[in-house]
């Protein structure tokens, strides 16, 4: 099978010839070092929309790494303070949008233009036989991320037309990024929209039904290729929700909060799963340990097929590169169907 066939029988969850690898999130630290410094380098974090330059590097990324896809991305610009923590990784700070005076100050490209899209066909043209993605956020994190974290918890109670003001203007545009991305023939659509802690959802199941999900419909409305939604923390309480909206694969199931093994047993027959190499292991365990837990992964989630596996978050800047090559060397070890190990 070629990548393309083999991720997207793993989002209708059959069983490919081998289990496939993805990976969205890749700090340039870890591509610098893996590359012998050919690659990368620089603060994590994609671009708003890709060029040229950046379909070239994603292309040789997926190369080093072996992933199954490529991702074009078109990232909704978001009015907040963004700050350089450590290990180059960035954090948001106070969000501008904190009255409905405000939001005339959320100023979002046209989703069909050509400033996103200019890009789009050479690179679908130079993705060779890897699946083509189009990463981006359906509207749920751009919110609290715009108005800032404090603001739009007490905005929940208090002030409740601000907050879906910005969040009917985030999922319009993310519906025809959605809309735009299936009309171009991609073959999925991912979206980074973190809705958990590890303990549980950021806000009631009932109020994120009664609220958010209306105006996320419109999303998947939009969209005739498979979703694959990101969130980290316990999604348990709204994976119903997830499958109701239409979402096909999730991720990244982050191991220090959710069960995959547990996951594959109640939901395998309605989710892909994309997991769950701890992020920890990545950065603190030994190679040996790291092909261990790919071996359990592969041994325990990867049967019956519909699973693909990735890091329990993404390739950040303080995993250790021994550690990121012994996942990758497990999986080519003992990931081909049937999966003996």
């Amino acid at each position: 099978m070629t990548s393309r066939e083999r991720l997207l029988a793993a989002f209708r969850r059959e069983t490919p010839d081998r289990v496939p690898y993805c990976e969205v999130g890749v700090s340039g630290q870890v591509i610098h070092a893996l590359s012998g410094g050919r690659l990368g380098g620089g603060e994590e974090g994609g671009v708003d929309a890709m060029d040229s330059r950046g379909s070239q590097l994603e292309n040789a990324i997926s190369a080093l790494l072996g992933r199954d896809h490529v991702c074009y991305r078109v990232a909704p610009p978001i009015p907040a303070e963004r700050h350089a923590g450590a290990d180059g990784i960035p954090f948001y700070g106070d969000g501008a949008l904190q009255s409905l005076a405000d939001l005339d100050r959320l100023q979002l490209p046209d989703p069909e233009g050509e400033a996103l899209w200019g890009a789009a066909e050479a690179f679908q043209r130079g993705a060779g036989e890897r699946a083509t993605g189009v990463t981006s956020r359906a509207g749920f994190s751009p919110v609290y991320l715009a108005m800032g974290m404090e603001p739009f918890a007490v905005a929940l109670h208090e002030n409740l037309a601000l907050v879906e003001g910005v969040l009917e203007r985030y999922t319009d545009w993310a519906a025809g990024v959605a809309r735009q991305a299936s009309r171009r023939g991609f073959d999925f659509f991912w979206t980074s929209d973190d809705l958990a802690f590890k303990t549980g959802p950021l806000l009631s199941p009932a109020m994120f039904r009664r609220i958010f999900v209306p105006h996320l419909r419109k999303v998947a409305d939009a969209l005739t290729i498979p979703w694959v939604f990101h969130s980290d923390g316990d999604l348990s309480q709204v994976l119903p929700d997830l499958a109701d909206l239409g979402v096909a694969a999730i991720n990244p199931l982050e191991p220090e909060a959710m069960d995959i093994v547990q996951v594959k047993k109640d939901w395998g027959h309605r989710f892909c799963l994309l997991g769950n190499v701890s992020v920890h292991l990545l950065a603190v365990g030994t190679p040996a340990e790291v092909e261990a837990e790919v071996g359990r992964l592969l041994r325990e989630v990867a049967p019956g097929g519909g699973y693909v596996l990735s890091s329990g978050n993404s390739l950040a800047s303080y995993c250790r590169p021994e550690n990121v090559q012994a996942m990758l060397a497990a999986l080519t070890r003992w990931g081909a169907y049937p999966i003996s190990i």
